[in-house]
């Protein structure tokens, strides 16, 4: 009887380690899948951050943006898999055709990419990145104090959970 149960433990610990394996694979291709896609992480606290990611889905009607909040495992991942520190940003990055982009220069690739007169945004990438950073700078260190803080993320709606990495 012990040799049949130990049997069984080795046959059950096989399946379990080949399930733990597709798991990894599972998730080193979500990963991968997602390095091409134009991802915008963001404070998934932040109240202004938030605004922006609902502002951002309404210029939005392709679907080009998906987003995931900085708190989460994958938007932690998907930075240490391109070589960025996660804990050094705090605010919105956006990662698009596996590059990172930081601070004004990806609110200003983001507004490109919107409908409307958004896009003429983008003339701005013209002023250099440490005048427009400044301004960034201030925003962001102020935005708790200016437009305030959630207790949570963001829980995004049914229609557009899709659009949400998890």
């Amino acid at each position: 009887e012990l040799g049949t149960q130990n049997s069984e433990l080795r046959t059950r610990n096989s399946e379990l380690g080949t399930q733990n394996s597709e798991l990894r694979t599972r998730n080193s291709e979500l990963g991968t899948r997602n390095m091409n896609k134009n991802i915008i992480l963001f404070d998934g606290v932040c109240n202004l951050c938030n605004g922006a990611v609902q502002f951002i889905i309404k210029r939005d009607p392709k679907g080009i943006f998906q987003f995931a909040p900085l708190q989460a495992e994958i938007a932690q991942k998907m930075l240490r898999q391109r070589n960025t520190t996660p804990s050094k940003y705090d605010s919105m990055l956006l990662i698009q055709d596996d590059k990172v982009y930081t601070k004004s220069t990806a609110a200003l690739k983001i507004a490109q990419q919107l409908i409307g007169i958004w896009r003429l945004l983008y003339v701005f990438i013209i002023v250099p990145r440490s005048l427009r950073d400044i301004v960034y700078d201030f925003i962001a260190a102020n935005r708790y104090r200016f437009f305030g803080r959630s207790n949570q993320c963001m829980i995004p709606s049914k229609a557009i959970k899709a659009r949400f990495i998890s």
